[in-house]
């Protein structure tokens, strides 16, 4: 009965490790009808602006470079002057060798409300935000004389002199070697290289209604930008964005959005402008307009689809047959799981009502070896010895 009982339980552990691997299956099947879901809106999305002649790469590129333009007296205005205005003779400088850019201009997004609600979400000094590949282009952007005060004939202050422009205040320098990067895996086969995050999750194991995606996914990177790689390998989005939002959630409205509040560790914001910090605080009253926003195109999210929306829609069906599947056969472990478990507990009242019997316990004591005692005269060979032998 002790060996029937063994086998019992190695059943049950043979049942749940079913369970557990089908139910891990089935979380990857549903993130990627998610991540399907959020790419057929896109296209029929990008589609209809389209139809309504939405601006190019070039344009949505030129309005944000335009918008930072104006901002002549800041360290983003200056170096972007210096790029477009004097190129040749900005591109022989070793301090501008190592400037990638100014962070609002360094990724695009297809959505206006969201370019709108992430650009607010990270605020000016963010979006203006100067991006050096390594420390060195940091201190080669500002030097200091020997009582410590801002040497403004050298670095950028110097470079903004020479086009007339002078630089006061203080302004945001990032410096991608410096960023520790994000430390999880890619999305397979992903030519936009996103990171493969855990989308959150209801009880039910569903994700909450309105969930969009996470907002560093959502940042799209032209192919020079997707080639800029630290001397570590990492690439834009696993550090300067992954530094900006972590996993900041998207969701369609600020409705959906609160009711998954207890689903959102790293923030979160909407497309009507809602934004929830990842200190707990909201962001109320009318939306501020910042001036700086990153370029906006619909053409992103027809670029990186297949050639046809009936191809997606064609994975969407297996993935959801893929899901049927799964259910059916955590449904019959389950169901196996349940009769084993009660086989198992029958079994075992049957093996303790068995060994707990009086009769069993006494015939249990008969049958133990009788070990002699010490004291007993001839037991012990150390023991007393009978009169004539001593």
């Amino acid at each position: 009965m002790q060996d029937e009982l063994q086998k019992l339980a190695l059943k049950v552990n043979h049942h749940e490790e079913n369970i557990r691997f089908l139910k891990s299956e089935l979380n990857a099947v549903e993130d990627s009808c998610a991540d399907l879901g959020i790419k057929i809106g896109n296209y029929y999305s990008s589609m209809a602006a389209i139809a309504n002649n939405d601006t190019s790469v070039e344009e949505a590129e030129q309005r944000t470079i335009q918008s930072i333009l104006k901002q002549d007296e800041t360290a983003a205005g200056i170096i972007c002057q210096l790029k477009i205005r004097h190129y040749q003779h900005a591109s022989k400088l070793p301090l501008m060798k190592d400037v990638l850019g100014v962070v609002a201009t360094l990724g695009k997004i297809n959505n206006d409300n969201l370019s709108r609600v992430l650009s607010e979400y990270l605020g000016l000094d963010n979006m203006l935000g100067v991006v050096c590949k390594t420390y060195d282009g940091v201190e080669g952007l500002e030097t200091y004389d020997k009582e410590g005060m801002v040497d403004k004939t050298s670095g950028i202050h110097g470079l903004g002199r020479t086009i007339g422009k002078f630089l006061d205040g203080r302004f945001t320098v990032f410096c991608l070697e410096n960023i520790r990067p994000f430390s999880g895996d890619f999305m397979i086969d992903d030519p936009q290289r996103k990171l493969l995050l855990h989308k959150p999750r209801l009880p039910s194991g569903e994700f909450p209604p309105g969930f969009l995606g996470f907002a560093v996914n959502m940042i799209h990177l032209d192919q020079a930008n997707l080639s800029c790689l630290t001397a570590g390998g990492h690439g834009l989005r696993e550090t300067l964005f992954y530094s900006l939002f972590s996993q900041l959630q998207v969701y369609k409205t600020r409705a959906e959005l609160r009711n998954a509040i207890p689903l959102i560790n790293d923030g979160a914001v909407s497309l009507d402008g809602s934004i929830l910090r990842p200190n707990g605080s909201f962001c109320l009253g009318n939306r501020a307009s910042l001036g700086i926003q990153f370029p906006v195109t619909a053409n992103l999210g027809v670029s990186n689809l297949p050639v046809t929306i009936t191809e997606l829609e064609e994975q969407v069906k297996h993935k959801n047959w893929e899901k049927e599947r799964l259910l059916e056969d955590i449904k019959r472990q389950e169901d196996l799981l349940n009769q084993v478990k009660d086989l198992f507990s029958k079994k075992k009242e049957q093996f303790m009502a068995y060994i707990t019997q009086p009769g069993m316990l006494q015939r249990a004591s008969q049958a133990s070896p009788t070990i002699p005692s010490p004291a007993t005269p001839g037991s012990n060979p150390f023991g007393s010895r009978p009169p004539h032998l001593r």
